[in-house]
């Protein structure tokens, strides 16, 4: 059985690579994809890869998880720190949840040092860039008992 996972992206991650402080790395939002669609597929797993800057639409694709996916890996991006419909839309979700983040939040504005998301999430990766989002779908899979 091959175990689908929605994998998440809020506000701005769209904009990846193009942020001239270097925040969130130099590759693009669609290679960023590319890699973990290939990764997902090396690992037996359909990968659903979204985005959107919208609160709604996230907490729509969240309960629409609920229907057709086995896990979710998620980042909030900048609604991590302040949603609660997207806590709650997580928290009626089953299966295995991977917060990720582009980079170490901790690191940063204290603001960002609060996730409304890991409440929900089975577990968190953060500041490693697109390589963390890699490590997010080997989590998932392997939560998923899809490795050896």
């Amino acid at each position: 059985m091959t175990h689908r996972v929605f994998f998440l992206n809020g506000p701005n991650a769209n904009l990846y690579g193009l942020d001239e402080n270097g925040t969130y790395g130099s590759e693009s939002f669609a290679s960023i994809d590319a890699r973990c669609q290939r990764h997902a597929a090396a690992l037996g797993l359909t990968l659903d890869f979204r985005q959107s800057n919208h609160e709604g639409v996230l907490v729509d694709w969240i309960q629409e998880a609920r229907l057709h996916a086995d896990a979710l890996v998620i980042n909030a991006a900048g609604l991590s720190y302040s949603s609660v419909p997207i806590l709650d839309a997580l928290l009626a979700f089953d299966g295995p949840i991977i917060e990720a983040h582009m980079s170490n939040i901790w690191q940063r504005e204290s603001f960002r040092h609060h996730s409304y998301v890991s409440r929900a999430a089975t577990g968190v990766i953060a500041g490693l860039g697109a390589l963390g989002y890699q490590l997010a779908i080997t989590a998932v899979a392997e939560l998923l008992g899809q490795t050896a």
